[in-house]
């Protein structure tokens, strides 16, 4: 499929106001064409509506959407079905320009329905995203000369060059710049430059490795547009980041484990990809400014591996992730991933793992954990985590994001308030006052 149409933006373009007009349109030519039974196609159209608006919440409440349906997300549902069920009826009716408005507002109906859902979950921000693949061009790799300094320092330290971009450049790694992937079927991973990454003679920055959701795939969308803003203030400074994919398909969950079904996610993500970066980005070597973070499953293994892999991960951020990895589908889970082995399933839980560290293990690292404040399915095991986390010794910061759900608004807040509390450990940003 072509590159363009993969990458088309989604929620931040007016597509799905043009697609509503014309369903919209549609439908009244429909309904006034030659006008006959005008009561009857509307009575057609809000009952088509009214069942989708209740079929929805059924289904919300029956939990197949694993938490709260976000707002608007029912009415876009709703209004979408009641249009092209009015479309069907212009279709069975004629004269053929009636049908032709009909069959028109069919399409444009399911296609606002879908867009209007989509834009109120507000994560996947192309059809890239939403289809699990990778739209962006192949990365051109940055020459190994990075410039040697305190990392505590740089805030202080830096000076931007003239003619520095002054945005973060996107590209996926693929083809040559391809991070091995050993025994994990892995898609391409995405990379964010900031642009203090981009200039003749580059700092040394931290790294950031993030995990999307599932479903999902290595869409930096929503992080880069974090990072883009963090650098616009700060001289172009900001960590280099890699998304990677931690489920292998959009509709498989590893649990962030090595196992004999999905292949060995952990150690691909904990072992390859920082030898890798090591090898081929300047960044900083010492990992105290490395961090591994994630939004939702990719939280949950994010919680995971810096609870686990402590000399790995400086720091860990926490966006709105499961309380512990596979929460959904314990037992499926526990069958899968751990061939039936329920001790190993509960040790590999975050908190468990934070709990059996030996003392001062977590000395010196950040824990950023948030979530929204009407997620009622995630909220409660964040906060579970973050506490968890406090305990065993980790500095820890909680943000909740006021009247949101498990939505990509909870994801951008959430990365906005991270991503400059994150910058004084990593050497970004002077100390907090």
């Amino acid at each position: 499929m072509n590159r363009f149409l993969l990458s088309f933006e989604l929620i931040d373009s007016p597509l799905l106001i043009v697609c509503a007009i014309i369903a919209g349109v549609g439908a009244l030519a429909v309904v006034s064409w030659a006008p006959r039974r005008v009561v009857r196609t509307l009575v057609i159209g809000v009952a088509a509506g009214v069942v989708m608006y209740i079929v929805a919440h059924i289904l919300e409440a029956l939990n197949l959407f694993q938490g709260p349906l976000p707002a608007g997300a029912a009415v876009w549902a709703a209004s979408g079905v009641a249009a092209a069920a009015v479309g069907v009826v212009g279709i069975c009716r004629r004269p053929w320009g009636r049908r032709i408005a009909g069959a028109l507002t069919v399409v444009a109906a399911l296609l606002a329905a879908a867009l209007g859902v989509n834009t109120a979950y507000g994560v996947t921000h192309n059809l890239a995203a939403i289809l699990g693949v990778q739209a962006l061009d192949p990365a051109a790799l940055p020459a190994q000369a990075a410039v040697a300094g305190d990392p505590a320092t740089l805030y202080q330290t830096w000076e931007p060059p003239a003619g520095m971009p002054t945005q973060g450049a996107l590209s996926a790694l693929s083809g040559n710049a391809k991070i091995p992937t050993g025994q994990f079927a892995a898609r391409d991973a995405s990379l964010y430059l900031p642009p203090a990454a981009q200039v003749a003679n580059p700092p040394a920055l931290p790294l950031l490795v993030f995990m999307m959701g599932q479903p999902g795939s290595p869409d930096p969308t929503a992080l880069a547009k974090a990072l883009d803003a963090f650098a616009a203030k700060n001289r172009g400074l900001a960590p280099i980041a890699v998304v990677v994919d931690q489920l292998g398909a959009p509709d498989r969950d590893p649990a962030c484990v090595d196992s004999a079904k999905y292949g060995a996610v952990s150690t691909y993500i904990n072992q390859l990809v920082p030898q890798w970066a090591e090898k081929n980005l300047n960044i900083v070597k010492d990992h105290r400014y490395w961090t591994i973070g994630g939004f939702s499953n990719g939280g949950s293994c994010a919680a995971m591996y810096g609870s686990k892999y402590p000399d790995v991960w400086g720091q860990m951020l926490d966006v709105m992730g499961n309380e512990f990895p596979g929460s959904e589908h314990v037992a499926e889970t526990v069958a899968d991933t751990y061939n039936g082995d329920a001790g190993a399933f509960q040790a590999n839980k975050p908190s468990v793992i934070m709990a059996a560290a030996p003392a001062g293990t977590y000395t010196g690292h950040l824990a950023i954990f948030t979530w929204g404040s009407a997620d009622t399915t995630y909220g409660p095991g964040q906060k579970a985590n973050s506490e968890a986390a406090q305990a065993a010794g980790f500095t820890v910061l909680t943000h909740i994001v006021e009247g949101a759900g498990h939505t990509g608004e909870a994801l951008d807040a959430s990365l906005a308030f991270a991503i400059p509390a994150l910058a004084p450990t990593l050497g970004l940003a002077p100390p907090a006052s």
